[in-house]
């Protein structure tokens, strides 16, 4: 484990405390946890940028030529 030392304005520090209190874990549980979705989000991204740059346009009319012709189910059309 790593510690490190963060400074966060009080009323932030006050609301983390207190949604800690009520999930029932500590802060540094917390933290780690809300650490760990923001990094999983941004690797999301950088990973989706990087198969961006090897899509083939032509791979994608060829999926899209592909697919059925049918409407959209209830509830989804535009």
């Amino acid at each position: 484990m790593s510690t490190l030392t963060i400074q966060l304005p009080e009323g932030l520090a006050d609301q983390l405390r207190q949604c800690a209190i009520n999930e029932g874990v500590t802060v540094d549980q917390l933290l780690a946890s809300a650490a760990a979705e923001k990094l999983s989000a941004l690797l999301t991204v950088e990973h989706l940028r990087q198969r961006a740059l090897r899509a083939k346009r032509e791979d994608f009319i060829a999926f899209l030529d592909g697919s059925p012709d049918v409407p959209p189910m209830p509830g989804d059309e535009l």
